[in-house]
């Protein structure tokens, strides 16, 4: 009960202090009025046009805006001053504050649960939908596919999930009924190829190959279909046609493009040997040079790399940098001197040393 009396106290101060601004006498006019303003105008017209200093259609021109502005300013004092009631607002007042609460409780007895009991423990405790496992997850989309299996959406939702946790075969069935009931594009179609290159344990089938070239065909930026070509094309001991497929992949590729590390290990791994990335000063610099100038000029750049690294090895991004630079330019053994000489530069920090052997697993050498 003593609850009950806490929440009424708490709604009447509530509603009290948002009505009594209501109860309240308005505030007389102050001399400092809008027409007192307009009345001040019209005097500092007359004496600039007495001045001269306005020309007389100006003047009455203006003399005739200020007048209706100042007759419309009295009008709007005189309309406050006539509908100021008090005893209508505090009447208003005293309804509100008290007709509120009781409103209140009469809809809540008939509509509300006032008699509920409290939750078992067990649901208490239950985690919310945002808290579920992945694999719960899972399973609920998939029992909404199996009641609806032409969701298109929901087959374009479960199919990346199921290739992330392992479930490669229901995700290529995934992958081809999202194609089926959502239509084909670019990306569903080097989707399935991906998986099924993933099926196949990393062998670009001729299944496969022939969602990658659908893909080009939609759209001939397509990255991922592109790189798995070449990859076949390497798979089939055609090293130079791997090359052209991913040296022109870097060349239109933007500098900052999250796979070009990949392709340009995958690159070296088949003799090619494009130029490193260089900064947009460098690559404005170089435009106009000579192929041996620039190529000159990326060396000098490397080698530049390669002594700061010298003078302060705890820079992991720029060793990374320069073991990736020595294997574009075809520099094997330097390339394996540098990974060695990052590794002793880094040597007693245990995680820049396990930053530096991630990083060069990824360009292809041992960690």
């Amino acid at each position: 009960m003593t609850l009950w009396f806490v929440f009424a106290l708490m709604t009447a101060a509530a509603v009290f202090a948002v009505l009594w601004p209501l109860g309240r006498a308005g505030q007389p006019q102050r001399d400092g009025s809008e027409t007192t303003v307009y009345r001040d105008q019209l005097s500092e017209l007359d004496r600039d046009a007495a001045a001269g200093l306005i020309n007389p259609p100006e003047a009455a021109a203006a003399r005739v805006e200020i007048g209706r502005r100042l007759l419309a300013a009295a009008d709007s004092e005189r309309e406050v001053t006539a509908g100021s009631n008090v005893r209508l607002r505090r009447f208003a007042a005293v309804v509100a504050l008290a007709g509120l609460p009781l409103v209140a409780v009469g809809l809540y007895y008939p509509l509300g649960s006032p008699d509920l009991p409290d939750f078992p423990l067990a649901q208490r405790s239950r985690s919310p939908e945002g808290t579920q496992s992945l694999e719960n997850m899972i399973a609920q989309v998939e029992q909404h596919l199996a009641a609806n299996p032409t969701d298109g959406r929901g087959w374009g939702i479960l199919a990346p999930v199921l290739a992330r946790v392992g479930r490669i075969d229901d995700a290529i069935r995934a992958f081809r009924n999202s194609i089926t009931y959502n239509g084909e594009n670019a990306a569903r179609r080097a989707d399935l190829g991906e998986a099924l290159v993933g099926a196949a344990g990393g062998v670009v089938t001729a299944e496969a190959k022939t969602e990658f070239e659908r893909a080009l065909a939609l759209d001939a930026s397509e990255v991922k279909a592109s790189y798995f070509l070449g990859l076949a094309a390497e798979q089939d001991g055609r090293a130079a046609e791997a090359a052209s497929i991913w040296r022109g992949m870097l060349e239109k590729a933007p500098p900052n493009a999250p796979w070009r590390s990949l392709v340009q290990a995958a690159l070296v791994r088949v003799g090619g040997a494009p130029a490193p990335a260089l900064s947009n000063e460098a690559m404005a610099a170089a435009k106009d040079m000579s192929e041996t100038d620039r190529s000159a000029m990326i060396r000098s750049m490397v080698e530049r790399l390669a002594t700061r690294l010298r003078q302060n090895g705890d820079d992991v991004e720029g060793w990374l940098r320069l073991v990736k630079a020595y294997m574009v330019l075809g520099d094997a053994d330097k390339a394996k001197a540098a990974s060695s000489d990052a590794r002793q530069a880094v040597a007693k920090d245990p995680e820049r040393l396990r930053e530096l052997n991630d990083g060069l697993k990824n360009l292809g050498l041992d960690g």
